[in-house]
């Protein structure tokens, strides 16, 4: 998912070239304005902490672009590698996050932790592909 702060400074091309010059191939993808249900549903392992209605907040201010990418087996480690440390300040040069993302709260980017995980949001955002 490209957040709103990448589809704000017109970086999603951009985030989608650097994964398809990886190797990924774009399945699916649509440019949404997130609800408050759908942003919680999401994020629903965050509930409780402190951090979550400002995240939630965030994820629906504005459009984002769900997408599905498809590559080798463990695409997502090969997409969390590209994407960088969670804080920009930590993730190496040449990750989209270490060359275009400054704040840890607006991190561009957003891709499944796991294979279980991308198969949870594929069902949420694109139930037709699940």
């Amino acid at each position: 998912m490209v957040k709103p702060d990448g589809v704000e400074r017109g970086l999603t091309g951009e985030i989608l070239a650097r994964l398809e010059r990886k190797g990924m191939r774009l399945v699916a993808a649509e440019l949404r304005l997130l609800d408050r249900d759908l942003a919680e549903h999401h994020y629903a392992e965050h509930v409780g902490r402190p951090y979550f209605e400002g995240l939630v907040d965030f994820i629906t201010r504005s459009p984002v672009l769900v997408a599905v990418v498809e590559g080798p087996e463990d695409t997502w480690r090969v997409v969390r590698a590209l994407m960088g440390a969670t804080n920009p300040a930590e993730a190496a040069p040449g990750t989209i996050r270490g060359d275009l993302a400054t704040k840890m709260a607006e991190n561009l980017i957003h891709g499944s932790d796991s294979a279980e995980s991308a198969l949870r949001e594929i069902g949420i955002f694109f139930p037709h592909l699940a």
